[in-house]
């Protein structure tokens, strides 16, 4: 498999003429999803992230990086192998990138057992949460059950006393059920895990007809929630049963793909374009400068996540072998993050604030996601308890 990317970003002239970093730039083994119909998601990571070192001048917090991207092919035997290639190879210690909970799943042990740093822009397993949390793990994006919480918790502030959920079946769709239904006050009238490569969710759209619920919550990312939706309007479901969900089944790529089938869908999360601060501000005007094109949650993550390294490799002048050094720089979380309100729970996931949003038309007559109010404030995840960090 040849590398997808190879951004020999080197830029010792931009070293802060005060600080004496390391000779070399740090390599950073960046293994993201960039194929099949969820590889817009990957993609968007990788773009948020080069962005943060494109406006650094090929630096991280001054310091000089080289960001060697793979892609994983949503195959976790494939992140596997190149995390073990990247490492043997490439002498890589510092790794980013994953999208999926799955590829994760197989990947992350790899790199910590092999002595490396893994800071997630967006996988954010159970597994890893709690007792199987990790001095050397860090996630920036959120802990999966608590991204879905939020939408639990969005559908009691709505009233909705009926429930039907779906998710796949794989780790992400089942912590997506179990935060759900962790938040959600009322009963579940349905529940149901569908094939991680499901396209054709006609039967799925029978029994929700059949049960009538109050509302569905689905979990379907990427090139999964375009295919949902455009079957849940066909199916006549969109007027009869509202739908709330979060931000992964709703982000600004989705909207744009689906259109219409959006319209009045209630979302939540913890990021979006419209949140009213300075470096978010600054992100969505660089991305879009950029890349012409909305940014998703997946970008914006990435972009903190490169800056929440970039401030940890300042502070350690680039040296990513001293462990307790680096988790102690990491853990100051010493970076303005988009989301606003950002810091490191006990188990080095995030403690932020989420939003209930929702799909509605702007001035100028297009479909935008615009956030309505706050759902939860400097909010951890219940796993962090268990980590004996």
């Amino acid at each position: 498999m040849k590398f997808t990317r190879l951004l020999p970003l080197l830029a010792a002239s931009f070293l802060a003429s005060s600080a004496v970093y390391a000779a070399d730039p740090v390599k950073i083994g960046f293994i993201t999803t960039l194929s099949g119909s969820a590889g817009y998601l990957g993609q968007d990571v990788r773009d948020g992230f080069e962005l943060a070192v494109k406006m650094g001048k090929g630096t991280l917090g001054d310091v000089p990086v080289n960001v060697l991207v793979e892609d994983d092919a949503m195959k976790p035997a494939n992140g596997r192998q190149i995390a073990d290639r990247f490492m043997n190879d490439e002498g890589v210690k510092l790794f980013t990138g994953l999208v999926f909970s799955n590829v994760a799943g197989a990947t992350v042990p790899e790199i910590l057992d092999g002595g490396g740093i893994f800071v997630s822009p967006n996988a954010g397993p159970s597994e890893f949460g709690g007792k199987g949390c990790d001095a050397n793990y860090y996630v920036i994006s959120y802990l999966t059950d608590t991204m879905q919480g939020s939408a639990g918790q969005n559908a009691t502030d709505l009233g909705y006393k009926r429930a039907f959920l779906l998710a796949p079946n794989f780790q992400a769709g089942k912590d997506a059920i179990e935060g759900f239904k962790r938040y959600f006050k009322g009963e579940i009238a349905g529940e149901i895990y569908t094939r991680v490569d499901q396209n054709d969710f006609a039967a799925e759209m029978a029994q929700i007809r059949q049960v009538n619920p109050d509302v569905v919550f689905q979990f379907q990312p990427g090139g999964l929630g375009i295919a949902f939706l455009r079957q849940y309007q066909q199916a006549g479901l969109l007027g009869s049963v509202p739908m709330v969900i979060a931000e992964p089944s709703m982000d600004h790529a989705i909207l744009k793909a689906v259109g219409d089938a959006a319209e009045g869908l209630n979302v939540s999360g913890s990021w979006n374009t419209d949140l009213d601060n300075d470096a978010n501000r600054e992100f969505v005007a660089a991305f879009e400068e950029a890349y012409k094109r909305t940014p998703t949650m997946y970008a914006a993550q990435a972009y903190d996540t490169a800056n929440a390294i970039g401030a940890a490799l300042r502070q350690t002048k680039g040296d990513v072998e001293d462990r307790d050094a680096f988790r102690a720089a990491m853990l100051k979380a010493n970076f303005k993050s988009v989301r606003g309100t950002f810091s490191f729970g006990k188990n080095q996931h995030p403690v932020q604030d989420w939003y209930a949003m929702q799909v509605v038309r702007g001035d100028d007559g297009a479909l935008t996601l615009k956030t309505r109010s706050k759902l939860l404030s400097s909010h951890g995840d219940p796993f962090a308890a268990d980590c004996d960090l």
